[in-house]
C-alpha cells in the first residue's frame, strides 16, 4: 500500500514523512522531486504473539510512504501529482498550528480554508485530465467510434460534470464498468483521502472524533515521543495527553481502514510476521501474499483466533483446546487469524 503525503508549504507534512518512515528529507532536495520510505506499522498483536513464541525475528507489515512535491494554490503547477496518482490513498496535511517561527503561505493560519484549497487543487487536477482526454476522444473519433470510446466518453462527461460543480468523482458512485472505462486516468478525487490537520500539542487530546476520515496529530508531540527509549516512559507522556496510543500508529491504523485492509499472521521459532491483505480475501490468496507457491499448490489452511490463542498462552495449549481450525479453499479471512498454510506443488 502507498500513502501520498499532501499539503501546503510548512503544513508539516516533511516532518511526519521522517517520523513515519525514519529517511531525513534533504534541506536542498531537487524541486518537484517526490521521496519514498518505508512505515512499519507497530501492531501490539505482533509484541504479544513475539513474546509468546520468542522468535529469531519478528517483522510488521509496512505501508510505503511517498512525500509529494509542494501543492500550491493558483498557480496551475502540478508537481505532486504524478507521485500522487501512484499511491492507493492520499493525505492531506493540513496546518492546524500556531508558531511565529514557522511562516504560513497565506500569511495567517486557518486550517478550513487550506483545506479548502487542497481540495479544488484536487478538483482543478483531475478537471485537466478529463478535458485533455475528452479532446483527445474527439479526434479520435472523427473516424468512427468504438464501443469502448463511446462508454469511456459517457463516464468522462459525467465526472466533468460533477468536478465542475465542486464534486468528487467518488460521490458518482461508478459501477465497476463505468470504472474500468476511466480506471487509466487515475484520477485523485477518486482515490480514498483521509485529512491530516496538524495541530497545537495543548489540543491533541481533545481533537479526537473529528468526523470521518479526519485526523488529528500533533508532529511536535510525536516527534518527542520517538525521542523516548523507555516504553514505560512513553505510555505515562500518552496517558497525561489522554492517549491510548501514539498519533503515528493511529494514522497507520486509519490508513488501513479508509483502504479497506487487515492483518493475519504467522508465527513460529523463525518469525513472527503480520501481513497485509484486503477485507473479504479468501484462503489461497492470502496466501499468496507469502508465496505464489500457496496460491497455486493451496490445501488448506489451519488457523486459530488471535483472542483464543493468547487466552490460552501458547498455539500448543490452543490447539489442546480444540481452538484450531482447518478451513478450505472457500475460507474468507478475518481480522487477526493466525495462519499455517498447508500445500502442494
Amino acid at each position: 500500500m502507498k500513502i501520498a503525503l499532501l499539503g501546503l508549504p510548512q503544513s508539516g507534512k516533511k516532518t511526519l514523512f521522517t517520523l513515519l518512515t525514519g529517511r531525513e528529507v534533504p534541506e536542498h532536495g531537487t524541486e518537484g522531486e517526490s521521496l519514498e520510505g518505508v512505515a512499519p506499522i507497530r501492531d501490539t498483536r505482533v509484541d504479544v504473539l513475539s513474546e509468546i513464541a520468542k522468535p529469531d525475528k519478528t517483522k510488521y507489515a509496512e505501508n510505503k510512504v511517498v512525500l509529494c512535491p509542494d501543492m500550491s494554490e493558483g498557480t496551475g503547477k502540478r508537481e505532486w501529482l504524478d507521485a500522487a496518482r501512484r499511491c492507493d490513498l492520499l493525505c492531506l496535511v493540513v496546518r492546524d498550528f500556531a508558531s511565529e517561527s514557522v511562516y504560513h503561505p497565506s500569511g495567517s493560519v486557518d486550517a478550513d480554508r487550506d483545506r479548502r484549497a487542497l481540495e479544488t487543487e484536487l478538483l482543478l487536477a483531475d478537471l485537466e485530465l478529463i478535458e485533455k482526454r475528452l479532446e483527445r476522444l474527439a479526434k479520435e473519433k472523427k473516424g468512427g467510434k468504438t464501443p469502448g470510446q463511446a462508454k469511456e466518453e459517457e463516464v468522462l462527461l459525467k465526472c466533468r460534470e460533477a468536478v465542475e460543480n465542486e464534486r468528487g468523482v467518488n460521490t458518482l458512485n461508478l459501477n465497476e464498468e463505468d470504472l474500468g472505462a476511466i480506471r487509466s486516468l487515475n484520477l485523485v478525487t477518486l482515490m480514498p483521502i483521509l485529512l491530516i490537520r496538524n495541530v497545537d500539542e495543548d489540543r491533541v487530546g481533545s481533537a479526537e472524533g473529528g468526523g470521518e476520515n479526519v485526523f488529528f496529530i500533533s508532529a511536535l508531540i510525536e516527534k518527542e515521543i520517538m525521542e523516548m527509549d523507555d516504553p514505560a516512559e512513553r505510555d505515562e507522556y500518552l496517558k497525561a495527553l489522554g492517549l491510548e496510543s501514539s498519533g503515528l500508529d493511529r494514522l497507520n491504523a486509519a490508513a488501513y481502514d479508509a483502504l479497506g485492509l487487515m492483518s493475519f499472521y504467522t508465527m513460529g521459532k523463525d518469525e513472527v510476521r503480520a501481513w497485509t491483505i484486503r477485507k473479504g480475501t479468501p484462503a489461497p490468496a492470502a496466501g499468496g501474499k507469502i508465496h505464489s507457491d500457496i496460491e497455486r499448490g493451496f490445501i488448506r489452511v489451519e488457523v486459530i483466533k488471535y483472542d483464543d490463542l493468547t487466552a490460552a498462552g501458547s498455539e500448543a495449549a490452543a490447539k489442546a483446546q480444540g481452538k484450531a481450525h482447518l478451513k478450505g479453499k472457500d475460507y474468507v479471512m478475518e481480522d487477526g487469524d493466525i495462519c499455517h498454510f498447508r500445500f502442494n506443488v
